[in-house]
């Protein structure tokens, strides 16, 4: 039986081309994001089942109803691919609307967190228990750009989250990674194109890689036994500013 996967944030940029890997790779592919059009505009890119379900992830209830339906529909979860997320203007800190900081925290982190508590708990009571939890970091879970203190919070955060919950799965086989990534040319990178600021707060034109490449590192990660994990991978355009100073 193929496996059981949900992607967070299907219905556009990363989300999508992971999800589109994962169904072109024979998965049974849960839709989740809150645009039920972008979601199964997704579904059409791509063969095998998908399974659409309208998700806004900062709700509890709605990631709860989430589960559930892929619960009634498929009895098991084998992946969890936690990627919704949002960024924000590059403002100095003490520019940055309060109400600002709190949407990108509930959407970041917390969202991030429902959907892992309710995958973990699917995952621990499931015959054969276990699975596997891929979060969608960033290169900002290690490094900042300027004016980004919001996002790059909830990213470094995502971090924590990752470790702890591949400590806590152990004895469950639950099994949890994280993968970091740089430049995937999607609606939120068109500013590195256009140029992008940079640390000495000059503007420069970055490279993007094609969201391919990380569909494909969330295929290799999953793809191992879950005696094996991948705890981080960093998926990059080569050539943007992060390997080196400045």
């Amino acid at each position: 039986m193929s496996k059981v996967a949900i992607v967070t944030g299907a219905g556009s940029g990363v989300g999508r081309a992971v999800a589109v890997g994962l169904l072109n790779a024979g998965y049974r592919t849960v839709l989740a994001g809150r645009r039920e059009s972008e979601l199964r505009g997704t579904a059409e890119l791509a063969g095998g089942e998908s399974l659409v379900v309208p998700t806004d992830v900062t709700d509890p209830a709605a990631v709860d109803a989430l589960f559930a339906a892929t619960q009634e529909a498929y009895g098991r979860l084998d992946l969890l691919f936690n990627n919704a997320g949002r960024g924000t203007p590059a403002v100095p800190i003490d520019e940055l609307p309060l109400e600002t900081w709190r949407a990108v925290i509930d959407l970041n982190l917390n969202g991030a967190f429902y959907c892992a508590r309710a995958a973990f708990g699917m995952m621990r009571r499931q015959n054969p228990g276990g699975g596997r939890i891929i979060n969608n970091g960033s290169i900002s879970a290690h490094v900042p750009r300027p004016f980004q203190a919001a996002y790059t919070a909830t990213k470094h955060a995502i971090t924590g989250l990752t470790r702890q919950i591949a400590l806590d799965g152990r004895p469950l086989n639950i099994v949890c990674g994280q993968v970091d990534i740089g430049n995937a040319d999607t609606p939120m990178t068109v500013r590195m194109k256009e140029g992008a600021l940079q640390a000495d707060l000059t503007t420069a034109v970055e490279p993007v890689m094609d969201t391919k490449h990380v569909a494909d590192a969330v295929l290799y990660m999953d793809g191992l036994p879950l005696e094996a994990n991948v705890l981080f991978m960093t998926v990059m355009a080569n050539g943007m500013p992060y390997a080196g100073r400045g």
